[in-house]
C-alpha cells in the first residue's frame, strides 16, 4: 500500500463541540491554523446551526472571518439546513456538509425527524450549494451499530449513501457513530455499500468507544478506502456511552499510515504540537497514543 491517502479533520468542529466551557475564538482559529501548517488540507472548521443548540459553535462567522486564506487548504463547516447554509455562505464557506443516519429511531432522536424527512430537508440546501458553486459532502450516521436499534444493515448504510451521492455530495463519510464495530462487522457493511458505489466515493468516520477504531480503518484501506475522518488529540467524546472516547485521533491514524507506506502530506510531529496545544487550553492530556508516547515539545 503505497499510495495517498487523505485525512479530513474534524477536530475543530466534531471534536469541540460538545466541550462544556466555550473555547475561545482565537484558540480555535490558532489550533486551525496549526493543523494547516501541519498540512491537513481538510479541516472542518465549525457549524452553522443554532448557538441554542450547540454553544460552542456560536462565533461561527467569526473563525470562518479569522481564518487565513491557504492554497490547497479547505474549510468545511457543518449546515444542517437551509438557514444555516444561507449563513455559512454569507461568511465565505466553500465547502459544506450535510448529515443524516442509517437509523430510524437516530434520525429521530439526533435530528426530530425521519430519515425521508431528513432528505427532504436536505434537497434545497444540496440545491442552493450548488447553484453557487460550493462543494457538498454527506454524512451517514450509525452505519455499524444505534444506540437504540443496536445492529444496523448494511443495506441501509448503502441506500442512505445512495441518496446523498444523488443529491450532489462528493463524497460520503460513514460514520461509527457509537463506536461499536469490529473489522468484520465493517468488512459486511463495506461489502455492501462498495458494491453499489465507487470506493472513491466513500470516507470513514470511527469513533474508538471499544478500541477498534484503528482496525476498522485498516480493514477500510484494505478495500481501497483512502480518505479517513480523525479529531487532532482525539477530540470528541461519544455523547452515547458516558465517559467513553469518541472519535480516533488523527495522530494514532497518521502514525500507522506512515508505519504503512501511505502519502499524506501531513508532517507527524506538527500535528502533535496541534494536539498538545490544544490539550493544554482544556487542561488534559491529548486522548491518543502517540502524543502522549512523543509528549510535548517545544
Amino acid at each position: 500500500m503505497t499510495d495517498k491517502v487523505r485525512l479530513y479533520e474534524v477536530g475543530p468542529r466534531d471534536g469541540l463541540q460538545n466541550e462544556k466551557e466555550v473555547v475561545p475564538t482565537d484558540v480555535k482559529v490558532r489550533l486551525i491554523e496549526l493543523l494547516a501548517e501541519a498540512g491537513l488540507t481538510h479541516i472542518e472548521a465549525t457549524s452553522f446551526v443554532s448557538p441554542k443548540w450547540v454553544p460552542q459553535m456560536g462565533d461561527n462567522s467569526d473563525v470562518m472571518a479569522a481564518l487565513p486564506k491557504r492554497e490547497g487548504v479547505t474549510y468545511p463547516v457543518l449546515t444542517p439546513n437551509l438557514r444555516g447554509l444561507e449563513a455559512a455562505l454569507d461568511a465565505g464557506a466553500t465547502e459544506v456538509a450535510i448529515f443524516g443516519a442509517a437509523s430510524e429511531s437516530f434520525s429521530r432522536k439526533n435530528i426530530n425527524c425521519s430519515i425521508e424527512e431528513s432528505l427532504d430537508r436536505f434537497a434545497p440546501v444540496a440545491e442552493l450549494a450548488c447553484e453557487n458553486g460550493v462543494a457538498l459532502r454527506g454524512y451517514v450516521s450509525c452505519v455499524l451499530g444505534c444506540p437504540y436499534e443496536g445492529d444496523i444493515a448494511p443495506e441501509a448504510v448503502a441506500v442512505m449513501s445512495e441518496r446523498l451521492l444523488a443529491m450532489g455530495c462528493y463524497e460520503v463519510s460513514l460514520g461509527d457513530t457509537i463506536g461499536v464495530g469490529t473489522p468484520k462487522s465493517m468488512a459486511d457493511m463495506l461489502e455492501v455499500v462498495l458494491d453499489r458505489i465507487p470506493v472513491e466515493k466513500i470516507a470513514l468516520h470511527c469513533h474508538d468507544t471499544y478500541g477498534q477504531a484503528l482496525a476498522n480503518i485498516l480493514t477500510g484501506l484494505e478495500r481501497g478506502v483512502r480518505v479517513v475522518d480523525s479529531s487532532v488529540a482525539g477530540l470528541g467524546g461519544c455523547p452515547y456511552a458516558k465517559g467513553a472516547s469518541g472519535n480516533v485521533a488523527t495522530e494514532d491514524v497518521l502514525y500507522m499510515l506512515n508505519g504503512m507506506g501511505f502519502e499524506t502530506g501531513v508532517d507527524l510531529d506538527k500535528l502533535v504540537k496541534a494536539a498538545w496545544y490544544i490539550a493544554d487550553h482544556l487542561g488534559r492530556p491529548p486522548a491518543s497514543k502517540v502524543a502522549t508516547a512523543m509528549g510535548k515539545t517545544d
